[in-house]
């Protein structure tokens, strides 16, 4: 009588696990986050190392 007790007390437990069934894990997708610059000094640079190069020039 016990095993019958213990082979029902796995089955109700196996039953239980199961219950929900199968679903595939939910991949959330990668967030990419560009800094963005500002275009003037994209030109600024080269203009300021301009104007050095020609006041060493004409010194």
């Amino acid at each position: 009588m016990k095993k019958i007790a213990l082979a029902a007390a796995v089955s109700v437990a196996a039953t239980t696990a199961f219950a929900g069934g199968y679903s595939e894990p939910v991949i959330e997708p990668e967030i990419i986050v560009e800094d963005t610059s500002s275009s003037a000094a994209g030109i600024l640079v080269p203009i300021v190392a301009l104007v050095l190069v020609a006041a060493v020039l004409n010194d």
